[in-house]
């Protein structure tokens, strides 16, 4: 990167969109371009073309995606696969037509076979049936690095694909109908501590910031508050499930890692069909544990209930991160510590949060 350098950051809004424009301006030296949805949607061919036409951009980050938990991926299968194939596939192909010197695909963990061997290898991809509850998405994203794969096969481009492995961290989406793990569980035990509190008002307002309170946790919320039930929380699942969580500002940091590393290095540990790379901590926690983990964190004390009833995804999901500690980068922020920083930030900048 130079201080010529126009750099692209699609879904600069979203948690790692923005995360990495925070890094890119504390580094200095570059033109970073962005745009919000209601200015270029990325769904729309023509637009995207306009767009990359019109600002030329020598690198691009894609960070734009439609994404979700579990309940979200099973309401809306639909959208996940469409929205992010036409994302996709607009700006790699724009891309290689305007000639960008480098871009950055991000896909997820989640294009693993369900029961992949554990830690996932990048050899792992396309060896098994993915998890049901979230195929549509993973289809999108192993299609996106088949792009960039098929794009530089066939045209010479440096387009590269990192997989994280689940991330949370500052702007994350805490709407209750269709947030991932982490930010469900803090604004779930946030607002059993309120009610715990006898503090009504605060769940109005949380609700405001961060959207609808579901009709159950409503109920349970109304319980402890007004009627003076022992606090409790239901969380999905059997709690036994394994799951790693990277600090999205490491995050960030890798993805500018790797971009900016020489094409001739990054090449020495990848192959034109397996040129993705994991990026993780490579350690995980149970869901039971993480809930522990949370609770301690938002400083909830009553009881937390596991539905399993409700689906549990994948029963382990841990990325070999070998390839980028070879690479020469390695996670920071401990999960421990990791939580604490989220929970400080969704207190004190309830009214900056973006909703789904």
């Amino acid at each position: 990167m130079t201080s010529k350098s126009k750099i692209y950051v699609a879904g600069h809004r979203g948690m790692v969109g923005s995360a990495i424009v925070r890094v890119l301006k504390s580094q200095g030296g570059a033109d970073i371009i962005t745009r919000t949805h209601d200015e270029l949607d990325l769904t729309e061919q023509q637009a995207v073309r306009a767009f990359f036409e019109a600002e030329r951009p020598d690198q691009v980050y894609i960070a734009a995606a439609r994404v979700g938990g579990i309940h979200a991926n099973n309401t809306y299968p639909a959208e996940f696969i469409y929205q992010n194939l036409m994302i996709e596939a607009n700006l790699i192909h724009e891309a290689w037509r305007t000639g960008v010197q480098r871009l950055l695909f991000m896909g997820s963990s989640c294009i693993y076979p369900r029961l992949a061997p554990q830690p996932m290898a990048e050899y792992a991809l396309l060896t098994g049936p993915l998890e049901p509850t979230n195929e549509p998405y993973a289809i999108a994203k192993i299609a996106g690095i088949k792009l960039c794969e098929s794009f530089n096969r066939q045209y010479g481009t440096d387009f590269r694909s990192v997989m994280p492995t689940n991330l949370y961290g500052q702007n994350d989406n805490y709407n209750l109908e269709n947030s991932h793990v982490i930010p469900a569980m803090i604004r779930k035990f946030h607002l059993a501590k309120l009610a715990a509190e006898k503090n009504w008002a605060a769940i109005e307002a949380d609700e405001t910031f961060h959207g609808p309170i579901p009709k159950a946790i409503r109920q349970q919320l109304h319980n402890t508050c007004n009627l003076s039930f022992e606090p409790s929380i239901t969380l999905w699942g059997s709690g036994i499930p394994k799951r790693e969580f990277l600090y999205v500002d490491d995050m960030a940091d890798a993805c500018i890692h790797v971009l900016q590393l020489p094409k001739d290095t990054l090449q020495c540990y990848s192959e034109p069909m397996f040129s993705h790379i994991n990026i993780g901590t490579g350690e995980d926690v149970t869901i039971r544990e993480l809930a522990e983990m949370v609770k301690e964190t938002v400083g909830y004390e009553g009881e937390i209930i596991f539905d399993s009833s409700k689906p549990d995804g994948a029963p382990r999901k841990l990325t070999d991160v070998s390839r980028i500690h070879q690479l020469g980068w390695r996670a920071k922020t401990n999960l421990r510590d990791g939580l604490g920083k989220v929970y400080e930030w969704y207190v004190s900048n309830q009214n900056q949060l973006r909703t789904a």
